[in-house]
């Protein structure tokens, strides 16, 4: 793309070399200097050979050529970025988005370049994103499908008989399946602002209360309980979305808490605003995966299964709606230990 000086060449010289009218403001200043450059040389070739005796045609011939000359060396900064853009744009329909073009002039086409190279590094990332999902995606609906279909062939050659709990634990890859097709769509209908939001004023404690009690299930020996400093709080938002994500919060907590560990739900007004905080007595959120939790797929717990951590959507969906509410999500360390994560919604209808 771009012509190389040799490598002792100091970086201003080189970039007087390269682009000689990258000081100048504007590209009006520009041309105009181009323009004044050609006459300018014209008149002097033109000058010398008439008190050189040297005829007119060939005085206009060297005029000519020193002009093409002149102006071809001083637009070398103006048409640069242009071509490097089209090489780049080219590489672009190519697949290849790791391409940059050099913006160091201040003028239109410096800044058009520095658009694109911001377009490019965002085209980048979420080609990047993309590939991310599709791997991700194909490995979380992988797992599940080759369990069931190791079942399905094992009861339809006779190796196993159709047992209740065989049944149960096929029943249960089917389960999370359905899970995490719902939480995809979720996340595509949320990212393409094509949920809307029933704003309303809604009671917060039977939200609690049904959250809590759809966790039932999952709890095993973990105590959960619900502190509400005021039972008549209520909230303004969409009372089906704030129960997903405090259902989704309240999932990860418990299943990060140990044997009769304890999770504590709690809501408070503060400042105008409906706080939420969900506590566990897990091994809390490392300092180095604060900044990742809420990434698609991601995990905090390298080590823990798929089946056992979920797929790792449970939290890019939550900051989602409460980002649409116009509200905050974020973990706190929990002493001794565990995480506490609060959720903000503005108390506004």
């Amino acid at each position: 793309m771009k012509r190389r000086l040799p490598a002792g060449v100091p970086e201003a010289l080189r970039q007087v070399q390269e682009r000689p009218l990258s000081p100048l403001p504007t590209l009006k200043f520009k041309f105009a200097t181009l323009l004044s450059a050609g006459v300018g040389v014209t008149i002097v070739i033109f000058w010398a050979g008439d008190h050189l005796g040297i005829w007119p045609s060939i005085s206009a011939v060297l005029a000519g050529t020193a002009a093409l000359i002149c102006v071809r060396f001083l637009a070398r900064g103006v048409t640069s970025p242009l071509r490097e853009m089209s090489e780049a744009a080219d590489a672009m329909a190519r697949g290849d988005y790791s391409g940059r073009v050099s913006a160091t002039s201040t003028d239109e086409v410096g800044r058009l370049a520095r658009a694109f190279n911001r377009m490019a590094s965002e085209l980048d990332e979420t080609d990047r994103v993309r590939r991310d999902l599709v791997a991700n995606v194909s490995h979380e609906l992988r797992t599940p499908i080759t369990a069931l279909q190791a079942r399905l062939e094992n009861l339809v050659d006779g190796v196993e008989e159709p047992e209740p709990e065989l049944l149960l634990t096929m029943l249960r890859q089917t389960e999370r399946l359905g899970r995490l097709v719902s939480q995809l769509l979720d996340l595509s209908r949320l990212e393409s602002g094509s949920i809307p939001l029933d704003r309303q004023e809604f009671q917060v404690a039977p939200l609690l209360d049904h959250a809590v009690r759809e966790q039932a299930l999952n709890v095993g020996d973990v105590e959960v309980s619900v502190v509400l400093d005021d039972p008549s709080l209520t909230a303004a938002g969409d009372p089906e979305r704030v129960h997903q994500v405090l259902a989704n919060l309240l999932e990860n907590a418990v299943r990060h808490s140990p044997a009769g560990g304890k999770v504590e739900v709690t809501a408070r007004r503060s400042a105008g605003n409906v706080v939420f905080e969900i506590s566990d007595e897990g091994p809390g959120i490392a300092v180095a995966d604060e900044e990742r939790i809420f990434e698609r797929f991601y995990r905090a717990d390298a080590a823990r299964s798929s089946q056992a951590g979920g797929a790792g959507l449970g939290l890019a969906i939550a900051q989602w709606i409460v980002d649409l509410h116009g509200g905050e999500i974020h973990p706190e360390r929990r002493e001794p230990h565990g995480c506490r994560m609060v959720v903000t919604l503005p108390n506004a209808a």
